[in-house]
């Protein structure tokens, strides 16, 4: 496989060239540039939008009450951080290899070592909650609820891991349909909830408006803290901002898609995400919501609509599928720009003859497959399990995105790199208030109690199993470097 240097050669009409980066990802090479402007912006949206917001905001709501809307709001701020740091740098030199690419440039193999495990982990154990969440989604349906829940995670499982194989294309034209068929649903949604709460239209015997949340213990029905408390949860609901940088290395113009792809985030966060929770808790009280049901189902089937309730939980049902597909499609690439430098195992970095890095996407696979077995051990608990390890690989993988740019700003400074024009404000004091919000979301993990803590438990766990598979490595990975600089 030869390697090849990629770099943003120009920027939008009127910006200033960047400077080529001399680094050189051999991940990058082979692939094919068939996602289009369309593709990156649902797929921007489609990660807006997922599992964490469909399924999650239920038990979340039910815990915290309205006061989930600031949760939404105050991490969808940090989200776009992220995003829009990961941007800058995708215009500097787009990448399959998207943030463990940087990390390689900027803090060498260990830190893209460190970065590519740490996606990992949240997409496994994301795709596992996935699983977990279509077959939940599929249990509404009595056609489904004999059927044992392990049994529906492995049939989610084998379907979108086949559709993923195939080729980007097809990869990014699912993402594009599910994207229009989330937005759609959630704008629906929304415009039959504001009609309720105009027309004062009754709900399950309950008059929407802001006398649903005062009448119910007010924004803060159980105080302030199980809002902190759910902070983890809504992070997880974020989880997929990242993957238009991923997708930026197989279009052809990123330069021009990404900035408009990524600006438009921050305003579908705050319709979408804190727009529907605002409606949610107008609707009914916070009492009313649960964690085994998505609360858009709730609401649909508390109005009696003849099949909504149905509809409404196919589109739900539709967002886990795309979340999964997300994962093993990201997973992929980022595994195979960590094969091709000697972290990863060799056929991690195979790929088919649809251009698709295959071993990586089958390794996640494995990984859901593990979810099934969850599945059938504590199906009532899988998705809370699976949830906090997967927000450790968010925090870990938004933290390294953070330290790449903050490297990338330093070495901006002092004049070995050049800046484009499209770039993170602020920094870089952005980068470091983010690092500290990361850093306090997984103290509240801890200071939670329960699973959380259990999980942050497994932090030095997750490091000693990243030095020791980094000493397992280094020798190929010495050995692969050696090999390019004398080639």
């Amino acid at each position: 496989m030869s390697d090849r240097i990629t770099a943003a050669e120009t920027l939008a009409a009127g910006a200033p060239a960047t400077t080529s980066s001399p680094h050189v990802d051999a991940g990058d090479a082979g692939y094919s540039k068939d996602l289009k402007s369309r593709h990156i912006n649902m797929i921007a949206i489609g990660g807006a939008i997922g599992t964490g917001l469909f399924l999650g905001a239920g038990g979340r709501m039910a815990g915290a009450g309205p006061s989930l809307a600031i949760a939404y709001a105050v991490c969808g701020v940090f989200a776009f951080f992220v995003v829009r740091a990961l941007g800058e740098l995708v215009l500097y030199r787009p990448s399959s290899g998207a943030f463990v690419s940087y990390a390689r440039e900027f803090m060498g193999e260990k830190g893209a070592f460190a970065a590519g495990w740490l996606y990992f982990l949240n997409w496994s154990t994301t795709a596992i909650a996935d699983i977990t969440a279509a077959a939940t989604y599929a249990h509404f349906w009595a056609m489904f609820s004999d059927i044992p829940q392990w049994v529906l995670a492995l049939i989610a499982l084998a379907v979108v891991l086949t559709a993923n194989l195939i080729s980007v294309k097809y990869f990014g034209e699912m993402e594009f349909w599910f994207a229009i068929i989330k937005v759609a649903a959630l704008v629906a949604f929304m415009l039959v909830g504001i009609f309720l709460v105009v027309t004062q239209h009754p709900v399950d015997g309950h008059t929407p408006g802001f006398s649903t949340i005062t009448d119910n213990g007010g924004i803060f029905p159980t105080g302030m803290l199980p809002m902190l408390l759910v902070i983890q949860g809504v992070v997880f609901a974020y989880a997929s901002v990242e993957l238009c940088g991923v997708a930026a290395g197989e279009t052809e113009s990123p330069e021009k898609i990404m900035p408009k792809a990524i600006n438009s985030i921050m305003w579908r966060v705050g319709l979408f995400y804190v727009g529907s929770v605002v409606l949610l808790a107008l609707l009914l009280p916070y009492t009313a919501y649960s964690g085994d049901q998505s609360p858009f189902v709730t609401v649909m089937d508390k109005l009696g609509v003849p099949g909504a309730a149905g509809v409404m939980n196919l589109v739900v049902l539709t967002a886990a599928l795309s979340s999964l597909n997300s994962g093993l499609y990201s997973t992929g690439r980022i595994l195979r720009s960590m094969a091709l430098s000697g972290s990863a195992p060799r056929f991690t970095g195979r790929m088919n003859k649809g251009q698709v890095p295959y071993g990586g996407i089958l390794l996640t696979a494995g990984f859901g497959v593990l979810g099934v077995a969850l599945n059938y051990v504590v199906p009532g608990q899988a998705f809370e399990i699976v949830l906090n390890l997967a927000s450790i690989g968010i925090l870990g993988t938004w933290g390294m995105i953070m330290l790449c740019s903050l490297l990338f700003w330093h070495r901006a400074q002092d004049g070995r790199v050049t800046r484009p024009s499209y770039r993170l404000p602020w920094a870089p004091y952005t980068q470091i208030v983010t690092l500290f919000f990361l850093a306090s979301v997984a103290f509240l993990m801890w200071w939670g109690g329960g699973v959380g803590r259990t999980t942050v438990m497994f932090l030095p766990l997750i490091a000693a199993a990243l030095v020791g598979g980094w000493f397992v490595v280094r020798g190929r990975v010495k050995a692969i470097a050696a090999e390019r600089q004398n080639a």
